[in-house]
């Protein structure tokens, strides 16, 4: 059934968005790194006994170097100066107003030796290691409660040595969940720019609990059937820029997350105000943009674009549960091209995988106001399996101007979503064909202007021309 519009619609439309701060605010902590800046002190490894030979343990030159540094964190800051080398280590930590700086031929490699990694208690909003029950190996480059951290450099590398890691998961050997390449907790004002990341144990980069974190212009490498060994991972963090980064990995390119069921609840950290663009990526087992599955605290408030995801599973996933709780809402996807992508869109309401059996099965997520607009694909298998949850269906999911090469008969799949579409080919399923109008332009979240504009042109009864 069409509705007609009349003056009055238009002026409750517009209205509405003059009261939207999000369509003019955009997003002010997104800016570019100032990774060269000044700092008054700086020492290099080697001072401190390093020795850059790929042999030779060098974690207690770490440490120290960043034990003497501690004492300028109030002078403006230091720096620890990383030269060619190949620099072994076991973890080690960071400190506040420290730039730590790979050269152009610096290699830190992470130690094979797990006893050099240590073991650490479970993130709270987790309850247990996201592997096995109980603690878990901490990051080979670690900081917790921290302000003003830089890690950058002329395309250095920090390799993880991940393959014994994925070797002892294989084989069931672990007693701890594996470690992160870079893991920093509770801190603000960070930096990660610069560097290449490749052979991470587990996640390459987690910044968790975290505010104002910038990732930018890095290449995160492991082989693409590597276990878990996702790129980057926002976890309970707000105010994250994550851009002009190319990523290749054995698991999701970029994971959303917010803690797990009864824990994630429970902590209620969300992770919001997430900026993604610019990106450029593939993974043959995951996605290129994924929120959760661990997403318990909500996500809301992200943003991506100009994006290229190829020879991937999944373009864009959202995961959760019943037993999650939590929500994600307010998501806004736009101009993404896909090649060679199994399938294009995917929403899975029942992922499973929980922490224990202590998780409220009916704590149930929210999942709504989801907008994906401006996506191109080619040799797609399917354009998109949307799964909601029974009694608890995805609300307002809204696509727009998306074209796909699909190769399957059946290229919509869809349970338990409600929402509405425009110019999308080939046709999307039946809970999404309703078209998006003025009526329902409110519940499609940051839709673009060039959908006004093409409303306007092709229905000049509800738009007006002031």
């Amino acid at each position: 059934m069409r509705r007609s519009f009349t003056l009055v619609d238009v002026l409750l439309v517009l209205a509405l968005f003059s009261d939207v701060p999000w369509l003019i605010k955009g997003s002010s902590y997104c800016k570019r790194a100032n990774s060269a800046a000044i700092r008054p002190h700086s020492v290099t490894i080697t001072e401190f006994g390093a020795v850059g030979d790929g042999v030779t343990l060098n974690t207690k030159a770490f440490q120290n170097a960043i034990f003497y540094l501690n004492s300028f964190a109030d002078k403006g800051g230091a720096k620890l100066f990383v030269p060619a080398g190949q620099w072994l280590t076991g973890s080690f930590d960071l400190i506040s107003h420290l730039t730590l700086w790979l050269d152009k031929d610096a290699m830190i490699l992470g130690s094979t030796n797990s006893d050099d990694w240590p073991v650490v208690d479970p993130l709270p909003s987790y309850g247990r290691g996201r592997e096995l029950p109980g603690r878990r190996h901490r990051s080979l480059i670690y900081g917790c409660n921290l302000t003003d951290v830089v890690i950058t450099g002329d395309n250095g590398t920090i390799d993880g040595q991940g393959s014994i890691w994925w070797n002892w998961f294989q084989t069931k050997t672990l007693n701890y969940t594996r470690p992160h390449l870079v893991e920093l907790m509770n801190s603000t004002g960070i930096v990660i720019s610069n560097l290449t990341f490749i052979n991470s144990p587990f996640w390459t980069i987690h910044p968790v609990y975290c505010s104002q974190v910038i990732v930018q212009n890095v290449t995160i490498r492991a082989p693409l059937d590597s276990p878990n060994t996702d790129g980057i991972d926002p976890d309970s963090s707000d105010d994250v820029c994550i851009e002009d980064c190319y990523i290749s990995t054995g698991d999701d390119i970029i994971a959303i997350k917010s803690g797990w069921d009864e824990y994630g609840i429970s902590y209620a950290r969300p992770c919001r105000n997430i900026t993604i663009r610019r990106l450029v990526g593939q993974t043959r087992t995951s996605a290129g943009i994924a929120i959760g599955s661990e997403m318990s605290g909500g996500v809301s408030e992200v943003r991506a674009e100009n994006i290229q995801f190829y020879n991937s599973s999944t373009g864009i996933r959202i995961k959760t549960s019943p037993g999650r709780g939590g929500y994600v809402r307010n998501i806004y996807i736009s101009n993404i091209t896909l090649t060679d992508v199994k399938i294009a869109i995917r929403f899975t309401g029942r992922y499973g995988e929980h922490p224990d059996e202590h998780y409220d099965p009916e704590a149930l997520p929210i999942v709504e106001r989801i907008t994906i607009e401006d996506i191109t694909g080619d040799n797609i298998e399917y354009a998109g399996i949307l799964d909601g949850i029974e009694a608890d269906s995805f609300l307002n999911i809204c696509l727009s101007n998306i074209t796909l090469n699909v190769t399957s008969k059946s290229p919509w799949n869809c349970s338990y979503i409600q929402g509405y579409s425009d110019s999308v080919s080939p046709e999307t399923c039946e809970p999404l064909r309703e078209s998006i109008s003025p009526y329902y332009y409110s519940d499609c979240y940051h839709l673009s202007s060039h959908f006004l504009n093409s409303s306007n042109q092709n229905s000049g009864s509800w738009f007006l021309s002031w």
